[in-house]
């Protein structure tokens, strides 16, 4: 076994991983957020439809694609990987040890966050990106486009109807946004970049941005259902 493969199943190794992988998933919550928003556009799904068939058709959105679900993949089996060695690494020390801080709390907790938020990621996945690539929809054409593209609007649409599934979907986004609100300045911390001048206007931003992504994400769902 080489340097880079010790490297990369150490735990530092482990935790830089995480560490990329997260940011990466980071900056893709905001891309996917802005797709998203087009849903709320009073124009029947035009915006949102012409958007996504971009996103699926664009060479170096593709590529891009596949990069994100390697991402995800690699950062929930590491993120496993991590809270099973730091929990063999406790051991006895669960029993001799009653208070546990804050921090440790959210550390542990994010294992759990993780497969909850990875199983509504699969789910979703199944749902609307599966349905686009290899699904029975219809197409729709628009004055302003070049050609017919898949009505996945209809689909969203109609799966934010069910009050059931809007509820699943707000409480998946409540979930994520607290892996954010410890994930985020984890993730910065563990590449080093922990300094007394710029660390409070990271923790500021990733609160920010823990509260305001998934909060945004919650209330498209929930506008299309009231609007129905």
């Amino acid at each position: 076994m080489g340097w880079f493969s010790k490297f990369l199943t150490s735990s530092i190794g482990q935790k830089i991983i995480m560490a990329l992988t997260g940011i990466f998933l980071i900056l893709f919550l905001v891309v996917h957020l802005m797709g998203n928003l087009q849903l709320l556009k009073d124009d029947g799904g035009e915006a949102f439809n012409i958007y996504a068939y971009f996103m699926t058709h664009n060479p170096l959105i593709k590529t891009v694609s596949y990069l994100l679900y390697a991402a995800i993949l690699l950062h929930a089996v590491q993120g496993i990987l991590l809270w099973q060695m730091n929990k063999a690494a406790r051991g006895a020390q669960r029993y001799a040890v009653s208070h546990v801080r804050a921090s440790e709390r959210a550390s542990r907790n994010m294992a759990w966050l993780g497969i909850i938020i990875f199983v509504f990621i699969a789910l979703h996945l199944y749902q609307f990106w599966f349905q686009m690539h290899w699904g029975t929809l219809v197409y729709v054409e628009y004055d302003t486009y070049p050609h017919a593209v898949k009505d996945l609007y209809a689909l969203v649409a109609a799966s934010y109807e069910n009050l059931g599934f809007v509820v699943f979907y707000v409480i998946s986004m409540f979930v994520v946004g607290y892996h954010l609100w410890h994930g985020f300045w984890s993730a910065f911390q563990t590449l080093g970049l922990n300094h007394s001048k710029y660390t409070p206007l990271i923790k500021g931003i990733g609160a920010i941005y823990s509260i305001a992504v998934p909060l945004l994400f919650a209330a498209i769902p929930v506008v299309m259902y009231l609007k129905n």
